[in-house]
């Protein structure tokens, strides 16, 4: 009986001291060493992404034709006294902020003077080169300077993190990495050799999983640089599964062995005595 319990105590005692291997990130990597990370992924228009498209140039009145503005709050009530704005920038024409163009269904904005331009799968450098080719050639603006931003790309990080939300995005590429240092990190319960990511790609809903523990497994995976409207989804471990129970007293818990360990001891005590 003593046996007994004295092996009891010895399982509790080793079921809380155990030490967990799947926290760390990047275990893989080593002094000095090399990990290849895949090529870098720019975004990519898709329909319904917006961008704001700002033509500068010399001429005020060219500024002003080629990108759309909202008038200004004291325009729209008829004061003409006040200091005129160029397409957003502060001072100039009587414009105010600037009006996001909208990728189509069909990948097309339809701008100014030029008419539908096919810019889906384009990057925004590759869209402000195309515009500024095209106003060129078309004697339109000599001396275009063609300013493209994104306005509504944003990815969406749940589960277990520190702060689950819609991140937005305001540079060219963004990774996982990204997402989740917005995110404040991975809670202690977030399971990290398999977190989920969801895309969809020409119609389908695709589903990826990524180990933050490998460095080589994580740098190599399609998803490592994140598109737009992607869902990054941390799931919870085991221990936090089992915390969501009643009691959290299940066989596989440091918390029942203790328990187990605590009966054992009174009930010998009693036979003891």
């Amino acid at each position: 009986m003593k046996k007994f319990f004295y092996l009891i105590i010895a399982v509790a005692a080793f079921a809380s001291c155990s030490t967990p291997t799947n926290i760390a990130y990047f275990q893989d990597a080593k002094w000095n060493s090399e990990l290849t990370v895949q090529a870098e992924q720019l975004f990519r228009l898709r329909p319904e992404d917006k961008v704001n498209i700002v033509v500068n140039s010399k001429d005020p009145a060219l500024e002003s034709l080629f990108t759309l503005t909202a008038p200004s709050a004291r325009n729209a009530l008829g004061v003409s006294s006040m200091p005129k704005t160029i397409a957003g920038k502060g001072t100039g024409s009587g414009y105010g902020q600037t009006i996001a163009y909208t990728v189509d269904k069909d990948g097309e904005i339809d701008f100014p003077i030029l008419g539908k331009i096919k810019v889906a799968g384009m990057t925004r450098q590759e869209v402000a080169a195309d515009i500024k080719k095209r106003l060129i050639a078309n004697n339109l603006v000599n001396d275009p300077v063609v300013t493209v931003e994104y306005v509504n790309l944003a990815v969406s990080v749940l589960g277990e993190v520190a702060r689950s939300g819609r991140i937005e995005i305001n540079q060219d590429h963004f990774t996982i990495l990204d997402a989740i240092a917005y995110a404040g990190d991975l809670t202690i319960n977030g399971e990290r050799e398999s977190v989920m990511v969801l895309r969809q790609e020409n119609g389908v809903q695709k589903t990826y999983f990524v180990n933050l523990c490998s460095g080589r497994d994580l740098l190599a995976s399609p998803v490592y640089y994140l598109q737009q409207n992607d869902i990054v989804y941390v799931t919870p471990n085991d221990r936090k599964k089992r915390e969501s129970t009643v009691s959290g007293n299940t066989v596989l818990t440091p918390s029942f062995w203790i328990s187990v360990a605590s009966l054992l001891t009174t009930i010998t005590a009693l036979i003891i005595r």
